[in-house]
Formats: C-alpha cells, sequence, structure tokens
C-alpha cells in the first residue's frame, strides 16, 4: 500500500473519531486502530496527536483551495458561491468543522502552522471577495454573513428561516451588483 493511502486512511479515521466522539476519544492507539494501522505505522506518518490534527488542517486547506479555484472559474458568481457554500450541506460536515474547531481550542490544540492555515483560509476568501465586489466593507459584510452562518450551524443553533436567508442573500447580491456597476 502506497504511504499516502496510509497516511490518507490515518486522516480519515481521525475524521471518524473527531465526529463520532470527540477530540477527547482521539489518542495515538484509538486512530491507528480505526484505521488498521500499527502504532508504528501511525507514528511513521504523524509524529505525535498534534500533527495528525494539523495533517486534518492541511486537508482541510486543500479542500479549500479547491472551492477557491471553482469560486474563481469564469461564469462563477464569487459572492454567491461563497454565500451558498456557508451553508453546511450535511451533519457529517458540520461534525468534522466543528470537532477541528474544538481541537484547536483544546489544551493540546494545533500548532502555530495550523492555526495559519486556518488563518490563511479565511484571509483569502475576504481578498477574492474583495476582489470581486471592489468595496472591502461590503466585502467584509458579505464574509461576516457567510462565517456566521456557517458558525451558527456548526455550533448546532437553530436554522435561520430559509426564506429570510434567501432574503439577505438576494439583498447582499443587488448591494454587489450595485457597488460593482459604480
Amino acid at each position: 500500500m502506497a504511504a499516502s493511502d496510509t497516511r490518507d486512511r490515518i486522516l480519515d479515521a481521525l475524521q471518524r473519531i473527531l465526529i463520532r466522539k470527540g477530540t477527547a476519544a482521539v489518542t495515538l492507539e484509538s486512530v491507528a486502530a480505526e484505521a488498521g494501522v500499527s502504532k508504528g505505522g501511525l507514528l511513521y506518518h504523524f509524529r505525535s496527536k498534534q500533527a495528525m490534527l494539523q495533517g486534518l488542517t492541511l486537508r482541510l486547506d486543500d479542500a479549500a483551495e479547491a472551492e477557491f479555484a471553482q469560486a474563481t472559474e469564469d461564469g462563477v458568481d464569487v459572492v454567491r458561491y461563497f454565500l451558498q457554500t456557508s451553508l453546511p450541506t450535511s451533519d457529517e460536515e458540520m461534525a468534522l468543522y466543528w470537532s477541528v474547531i474544538a481541537a484547536l481550542r483544546g489544551a493540546e490544540g494545533l500548532s502555530e502552522a495550523g492555526s495559519e492555515v486556518l488563518a490563511r483560509v479565511f484571509g483569502r476568501w475576504s481578498e477574492l471577495l474583495t476582489d470581486h465586489i471592489g468595496d472591502p466593507v461590503l466585502a467584509e459584510i458579505v464574509r461576516l454573513v457567510g462565517d456566521g452562518l456557517y458558525l451558527s450551524a456548526l455550533s448546532g443553533l437553530p436554522h435561520p428561516d430559509p426564506e429570510l436567508v434567501k432574503k439577505v442573500f438576494d439583498r447582499l447580491l443587488a448591494q454587489v451588483a450595485e457597488a460593482r456597476q459604480a
């Protein structure tokens, strides 16, 4: 089996444990057992629990880069794309991101480099929105609405009325169109 396949299996196992049981259940032994590898095999790829969490963060960074590429394709409205992807599409996605956030806040949280990855992802969205809209204040309003929707969903707050969310999106998109024409 290729090293990258084993590394992916370990990260998949880490994700499953985070989703099902939370950060407290993440140990080198539990992840190795879930991945079907020896503890030595796990340590070959990840020297510590922190290194595994950083590996997961880098995986999320890769997924974000794919989203950035998709958002900037010809014909794609960056603002509409950002707002639509701000609503998590599955309970598993919400659980994964909430678990990663919880891990970041824990005593054994992510290294500085891992935190920088997450800051870069949020910063990149700000750049894309500002470049697309041309008005940094309106771009920040759009980003804060998207982040607020996402974090509300992750934290388990009641979902806002879909019709109201649509009206918020429509109003923001109209303001963006107006700003782009100015």
